[in-house]
């Protein structure tokens, strides 16, 4: 017997979907090119289309924290129970958060 892989996006299959009418389509420029500021909170909603820079399925609907930039990447700090993680995310699985 083969052993299943478990990559990346292992289980991944209904979580990163794009509805009907979703498919093929790019977030709106204006979140692409929003500017966050270091200490300013973002959701974490991964877009399936876009695979560079995405976050893994365990941080997905989490809320965190603009820590840093790397080139085009913003780092986010995030937190799973008592750890701290440090995240290298792109804009485009990021969402301002409503504070």
């Amino acid at each position: 017997m083969v052993k299943a892989s478990r990559g990346f996006r292992h289980r991944t299959r209904k979580i990163l979907r794009k509805n009907v009418r979703e498919k093929g389509a790019i977030p709106p420029l204006s979140l692409l090119l929003h500017e966050y500021k270091e200490g300013d909170k973002v959701y974490i909603k991964p877009n399936p289309a876009i695979h560079d820079g995405m976050p893994h399925r365990r941080y997905i609907g989490k809320v965190g924290t603009v820590i840093g930039r790397r080139g085009r990447a913003y780092i986010i700090e995030v937190y799973l129970g008592n750890k701290r993680k440090e995240l290298i995310v792109l804009p485009e699985h990021l969402r301002p958060a409503q504070t």
